[in-house]
């Protein structure tokens, strides 16, 4: 879609409403960095109007049709590029400045040769150039409130276009991955989100009479089905949003005497649990404060208790290299947040007093499970316009969606099922 077709409120989006100031040396610095590093992967580049794409790369017969990324605006797109980086890429996107026939295979070539977008001596140099995090996003118990409302307190009713009927916003684990990009019946999204939750249940042995602590509501599907097992459950969120329709969906399964829904940062919850449960929280927690998501973890176990944590993860050589940096995730959709490695969770998890005793990866069905909300999305666009949220935005989510999608295509990101014990040495902070 042409930039010029894409109506930005600069009162809204002012980054992505005029590209930046840059100087016409440090833009054609850009361009050739970029138009090298592209023209080595499996990718083809053409410029609107022109019907004819640029030199590809060498193809074998038989081989798949390589995406294109097509550039509607160049001189915007490299001039985002040369003073924002990866955060120009994206909001560029949002501009309508370049388009692909094939969004997540170009992410995926993308991810893939992530250490060769810039050359070896400027990635010597990264710290000089890229953006450090605002102060503003760190996730202190104010900070996180805030980073929250950011993302899940922007309308149920849009969660609810893409997600499952039980709305979960985790990776689902499919009995076998679908093949070819159908979008699934409802019923059996579901049930690949249920597949996930049962799992994590059965790490913590959830049963009759278990008191059960989750960390990070959601809407609320796991602490349902957690208590239609017997469990007594608490479960704490940040969420406003997701505080009033959890409560509501918790009333309408005649399960209030065993579910507690609170607005309650983790950091001030007390008690001993026999089970804590935890769903792709740790990535919203901020490295600063993972040893106090892990000490809260241990401390609120009781004697012979589980933790179940279902965590994505990176390797840490590029956990260490975001961990400081101020990304386009950072910027427009996760605040605050920072997906950890294996390491840092063994390492954290162990500093806390916990041991890892079961470790699962499901990095594939997360691929297919972004695939899904993904579809669902586009289908909806009319709808997602009815709600207020203008084609900005729309461009945004969709974004988002597919970048996260490529990671788990590339085996950039993965995604782990845990579960941790007391450590009987009584290691711990």
């Amino acid at each position: 879609m042409p930039a010029d077709r894409i109506p930005v409120d600069p009162g809204r989006w002012p980054d992505v409403a005029r590209p930046p100031r840059a100087s016409a040396p440090r833009t054609a610095v850009a361009r050739r960095l970029v138009e090298r590093a592209l023209s080595r992967m499996p990718l083809r580049i053409r410029t609107a109007p022109s019907p004819v794409p640029g030199p590809p790369a060498p193809v074998s017969a038989g081989s798949p049709a390589l995406p294109t990324l097509t550039l509607h605006d160049p001189d915007a797109f490299h001039r985002r590029i040369g003073a924002d980086g990866l955060i120009g890429f994206g909001e560029s996107y949002m501009a309508g400045e370049w388009d692909s026939d094939d969004l997540v295979g170009l992410l995926t070539v993308l991810a893939r040769h992530v250490d060769d977008l810039a050359p070896a001596p400027l990635r010597a140099l990264r710290g000089a150039w890229v953006r450090r995090r605002p102060g503003a996003d760190r996730n202190t118990p104010d900070g996180s409130r805030a980073n929250i409302r950011r993302h899940y307190d922007l309308s149920n009713e849009l969660f609810s276009l893409f997600l499952d009927p039980g709305l979960s916003y985790s990776s689902a684990v499919f009995d076998a991955l679908p093949e070819g990009p159908a979008l699934l019946p409802d019923e059996d999204f579901t049930a690949a989100q249920h597949r996930k939750i049962d799992r994590l249940l059965d790490l913590a042995e959830a049963g009759p009479g278990t008191t059960l602590l989750e960390i990070g509501t959601g809407w609320g599907e796991l602490a349902i089905r957690a208590a239609a097992r017997g469990a007594r459950v608490r479960t704490v969120t940040l969420s406003e949003e997701q505080l009033a329709l959890a409560r509501r969906r918790v009333e309408r399964a005649g399960l209030a005497d065993r579910v507690t829904v609170e607005l309650r940062d983790y950091r001030d919850v007390r008690g001993r649990y026999d089970a804590v449960v935890s769903v792709e929280m740790i990535e919203a927690v901020g490295a600063e404060f993972w040893p106090d998501y892990f000490a809260a973890l241990r401390r609120l176990l009781a004697p012979g208790g589980r933790v179940a944590l279902q965590a994505i993860t990176m390797p840490h050589a590029r956990m260490l290299a975001t961990a400081r940096t101020h990304t386009w995730i950072s910027k427009y959709v996760f605040p605050g947040g920072l997906i950890p490695s294996p390491t840092a969770l063994a390492r954290e998890s162990a500093a806390a007093g916990l041991r890892i005793t079961h470790d699962q990866g499901y990095g594939d069905h997360y691929a297919e499970t972004l695939h899904q909300w993904r579809a669902r999305f586009l289908r909806a666009e009319a709808e997602v316009d009815a709600l207020g949220f203008d084609p900005v935005f729309r461009r945004m989510w969709e974004f988002y969606l597919a970048y996260s999608e490529a990671g788990f295509r590339a085996r950039y990101l993965d995604v782990r099922q845990l579960r941790l014990t007391a450590d009987a040495t009584g290691a711990g902070r």
